[in-house]
């Protein structure tokens, strides 16, 4: 079994997540058959099949979070230096095209959202970004196409945001 790190924030989001649809979602589906199968025939039962469907995507979803809490590696990110890009580091790069600055946090790959500025430690990206400093240019191609950056800031920041 394949250990995979996480920041204790993304651990703690999982947990919740879990919780949350053990405790509260699994009942509320459950009473939702329950009723459509006060309706009548399950054949012709289109509120039955939606709720039978719902019930398959979350049961497997409690059993992706469960499998990955139990593989889960918490990591604390801010007992490294950071003096180099590293798990839990947040960098600063600039697009040596357009001089855009973009910011990422480097986290577990059930952490990642991209839109939030956060990326799995297996992406293209932080996979060259891994062991670099301020000032080193990396070169990286990704789905829209190859590009080059400076890293510009290598720190440690909290994450506690996103959903």
């Amino acid at each position: 079994m394949q250990k995979e790190p996480m920041t204790e924030y993304g651990y703690k989001k999982l947990s919740e997540e879990l919780e949350y649809l053990k405790s509260k979602a699994r009942p509320e589906i459950a009473a939702e058959i329950q009723k459509a199968r006060e309706l009548g025939d399950l054949k012709e039962n289109a509120e039955y099949h939606a709720a039978k469907e719902k019930q398959g995507m979350m049961e497997a979803r409690i059993a992706e979070l469960e499998d990955i809490l139990g593989r889960a590696q918490v990591v604390d990110p801010k007992t490294f230096e950071h003096k180099r890009v590293s798990f839990g580091s947040t960098v600063t790069l600039v697009d040596m095209d357009t001089d855009e600055e973009i910011t990422y946090a480097i986290v577990g790959a059930s952490e990642a959202n991209p839109d939030k500025g956060l990326i799995s430690y297996h992406s293209p990206l932080a996979r060259q970004l891994i062991g670099k400093e301020p000032g080193d240019e990396v070169r990286v191609r990704l789905p829209g196409g190859e590009r080059e950056y400076e890293v510009e800031q290598v720190c440690y920041k909290d994450i506690c945001f996103g959903s």
